[in-house]
């Protein structure tokens, strides 16, 4: 008679398929409230303490830890020697383990939750059962996932027994699962022991959905969420009208919330491939996406829009007018969900939290035969802004710089940002060259330039972009500094009468 050991956490389906095991002839060994729930079901179970004469102890932190359990899994059904030590040391198989873990990830995500709870929570005998059962795959199969209990059973109840490929699937899941468990109890103790880059670093992800395709047709995809705290992200976003996110969707909807946390007021960001195109504070937010909108009304088609206040019926009606792909706002009267619902593909998503910009996480970008992994930037300004120029910004100015500052933090190095009245006037991002994003971003802008300020993310290595912003009429200017060259901008700057302040922090982005 074939045996099952059957112990999980999650006890979803656990009782309809135990007793479709025994009606195909099954013996059951349980334990614990796997072992109590199964016997309220009418189950007959076989407690482990009887399969290994010993019994739990230490709180219930030994319980599977034995050879009589271990063997059974990890003996070859074929060796003879294995067989015949089986016999030997009355150690009888284990054809089947179903096991899931203690909710780790569930622990530490709690609120106030304390060390010794954490600590509880770490699986022992579960992950070496898995383990024990998926390196054995050829002769016992292993289930952690609930989803799988219907295929186990139809190839029971077709074959007489669960097929090597279905068992070198299940294996693999178990892998998956439990180098995800140990992952996250890794995380856990770098961060209580104050290790920020370990010298071996295992990331761990859970996948959200399968993507249609890449960035390109060609390249499969999928969105994978961080298994720690996502609130504010879009890991934790609801979609509540249109297509199916696509990568770039998501990738450019990012790109908006990380400009948007920059801001505590009411703002609308406006992005086009993962760069803002438009940024717009005000006292509503019909005002700020107006603004937003105004700064560049040939890229917002076809772009995203992120607010950070409720989207109401005036401004879903503004936004109607324009072709978007992406509306996030934490949330959204009726009567502005009813417009823009009236478009058939805009994707809408509500994301509470959206203001929550205290993430203690990892910037990474992939290269081949490697990953680079740096501090998330959440740093603004280091220091007290410097103003190294004759003139002092006045109080209107330094509002804009600050508010140009946190638009050019965002956008793709070398980037070039100029604002006016807390709205963009243009943006020059991404050049080789810093003058050419200035030079693009003054084209952008016209006449709307005379009166602006200007914000650079990283120092000028020459006066070239202080006197082509000079005779572009803009009137301040905050940068890093930080150039050999600082004085022949100053010496510009002051020419011109125009006010610049030092940041001494840059903020590349690449």
């Amino acid at each position: 008679m074939p045996r099952a050991l059957i112990s999980v956490y999650d006890k979803t389906g656990v009782v309809e398929f135990a007793k479709k095991l025994v009606g195909l002839g099954w013996e059951i060994i349980s334990t614990g409230g796997t072992a109590r729930k199964l016997t309220e079901a009418g189950i007959d179970v076989i407690d482990v303490s009887e399969v290994t004469e010993f019994p739990e102890c230490f709180d219930g932190r030994v319980k599977t830890l034995h050879p009589k359990i271990h063997g059974g899994l990890l003996a070859i059904r074929d060796n003879k020697e294995h067989v015949e030590g089986m016999d030997k040391l009355g150690i009888k198989p284990i054809d089947m383990v179903v096991n899931n873990l203690y909710p780790f990830k569930e622990t530490i995500l709690k609120k106030d939750v304390t060390h010794e709870e954490i600590i509880e929570n770490i699986d022992i005998g579960g992950p070496s059962m898995l383990r024990a059962a998926a390196k054995n795959y050829k002769y016992v199969s292993v289930v952690v996932d609930p989803r799988d209990y219907d295929k186990i059973i139809k190839e029971l109840q077709d074959n007489g027994k669960v097929s090597l490929e279905t068992n070198k699937y299940l294996a693999a899941k178990v892998f998956q699962h439990t180098s995800n468990y140990d992952a996250l109890i890794s995380k856990y103790f770098n961060d209580i022991a104050g290790i920020e880059m370990p010298e071996l670093l295992t990331l761990t992800y859970e996948k959200r959905q399968d993507l249609r395709y890449g960035e390109n047709p060609h390249q499969a995809a999928a969105f994978y969420t961080e298994t720690q705290e996502t609130e504010g992200t879009l890991s934790n976003a609801v979609q509540l009208h249109g297509k199916e996110l696509s990568f770039n969707n998501i990738n450019d909807t990012n790109g908006a919330l990380e400009i948007l946390k920059e801001y505590e007021e009411t703002t609308v960001v406006a992005v086009k491939h993962a760069n803002p195109c438009g940024i717009g504070t005000a006292e509503t937010i019909s005002e700020a996406f107006q603004k937003a909108y105004e700064a560049d009304k040939l890229s917002i088609f076809g772009g995203i829009i992120a607010a950070n206040e409720e989207i109401d019926k005036e401004t879903a009606e503004m936004i109607n007018k324009i072709f978007i792909e992406v509306v996030v706002a934490p949330s959204y009267t009726k009567e502005a969900l009813e417009v823009l619902k009236s478009k058939k593909n805009i994707r809408i998503l509500q994301l509470q939290d959206i203001k929550k910009n205290d993430y203690k996480t990892y910037d990474m970008k992939k290269v081949l035969g490697g990953l680079l992994i740096q501090d998330r930037d959440n740093m603004l300004l280091k220091d007290e802004l410097k103003v190294v120029t004759d003139r002092e910004p006045t109080d209107k100015e330094l509002e804009d710089l600050i508010f140009a500052w946190k638009a050019v933090k965002n956008a793709k190095s070398n980037g070039i940002v100029l604002a006016k009245d807390k709205a963009t006037i243009a943006v020059g991002p991404g050049q080789v060259s810093r003058i050419w994003a200035l030079e693009n971003a003054i084209k952008q802008g016209g006449e709307m330039v005379k009166g602006s300020v200007m914000a650079s993310d990283a120092f000028f290595p020459f006066s070239d972009s202080v006197e082509a912003a000079a005779k572009a009429g803009v009137t301040a200017i905050i940068q890093p500094g930080g150039s050999i060259r600082d004085n022949e901008s100053i010496e510009a700057a002051n020419k011109y009468g125009i006010a610049m302040v030092f940041t001494g922090i840059r903020h590349f982005k690449h």
